[in-house]
């Protein structure tokens, strides 16, 4: 998710879950090969599995972006084909690229031909009046036909005019029969399904169907379902949080030393107690704490101050 899911961001999830796969956000091709493309591309090895999620409509161009991501490391090169933003429409890309299945075809094909990692494509149910499942088959044919093994599906359509991309996250009604159906009509595809999925039985249930369910808002604001996926699924233990924040309290504390703003450094560790007593004072605690500019070793310490049995927050 832009401006959500960045490197420190996927580190405090990672430490919250060793089995999910991170992605980045959408960084733009062309952003990486005229940019500062070691800083877009910096990601901690703890991360691994991590995708770079790239955004373009010129298969040249994507092509040299996906072989800087697979050089620098990235397990997975991801196309996204469902961004609805203005800033991705006035490009040309995201969502649009649904009306161009040929062009997604031959971008796929470039940046196989670079990456020594697998390309997979992110996309929607359909775009404004294009949203039959019929349109849905011909763009998954295509991608199929470019070689694509896995397609994340958004189960929503996006209205590319007339909706902004907050509401382009909540109007369009969602469709999880479709994203179902085109597993079944393609039982080779690895389809995972992504859309306003929340609850944990909401998962294991779809995983009865499909290969795998991707989490967007609800991973950023209660990060710590993500253990609790792993207790339901695979019987893993969950972490306490305890001991997660004083982990990322020395990561933040070495991030902080080498420049990195607290702001950036304590957004995402904000729903780490979502739903637990005293959720609200430990959002506002970080707040205050970011607020204050604090050294390192301040930093340490009053993000550890915090943690369980220390604070009204557990």
């Amino acid at each position: 998710m832009m401006d959500y899911t960045d490197r420190h961001c996927r580190y405090l999830h990672r430490l919250i879950s060793k089995r999910v796969r991170l992605y980045t956000e959408m960084v733009t091709a062309r952003a990486l090969i005229h940019g500062d493309s070691a800083r877009l591309l910096r990601f901690d090895a703890a991360e691994h599995p991590v995708a770079l999620q790239l955004g373009g409509a010129v298969p040249d161009e994507l092509a040299m972006a996906a072989e800087l991501g697979s050089r620098h490391g990235y397990d997975e090169i991801n196309l996204n084909v469902g961004c609805p933003s203005d800033r991705v429409q006035s490009g040309q890309f995201g969502a649009c690229l649904m009306a161009e299945p040929a062009l997604v075809k031959d971008c796929v094909l470039a940046m196989r031909e670079r990456a020594r990692v697998p390309v997979t494509v992110k996309t929607r149910i359909g775009i404004d009046d294009q949203d039959d499942y019929g349109f849905l088959v011909r763009f998954t044919e295509h991608a199929i036909a470019a070689g694509v093994e896995t397609l994340i599906v958004h189960a929503r359509k996006a209205w590319l005019s007339g909706l902004s991309p907050k509401q382009n996250r909540t109007l369009p009604p969602l469709d999880y029969d479709r994203v179902l159906r085109l597993k079944q009509d393609f039982p080779s595809l690895t389809v995972i399904i992504n859309g306003g999925i929340g609850d944990i039985c909401e998962v294991a249930r779809f995983l009865e169907t499909v290969d795998g369910v991707m989490l967007g808002r609800k991973a950023y604001h209660d990060p710590y379902c993500l253990a609790e996926l792993d207790q339901t699924l695979y019987g893993i233990q969950p972490p306490p949080r305890g001991d997660i924040v004083h982990e990322y309290a020395h990561y933040a504390t070495r991030e902080l030393a080498r420049g990195t703003s607290a702001s950036l450094l304590l957004r995402p560790a904000m729903g780490l107690y979502a739903g637990r007593p005293g959720a609200r004072k430990w959002r506002r605690a970080l707040g205050d704490l970011a607020a204050r500019k604090p050294t390192p070793r301040e930093l340490r310490e009053a993000i550890t101050a915090l943690q369980p049995g220390r604070a009204t927050a557990a």
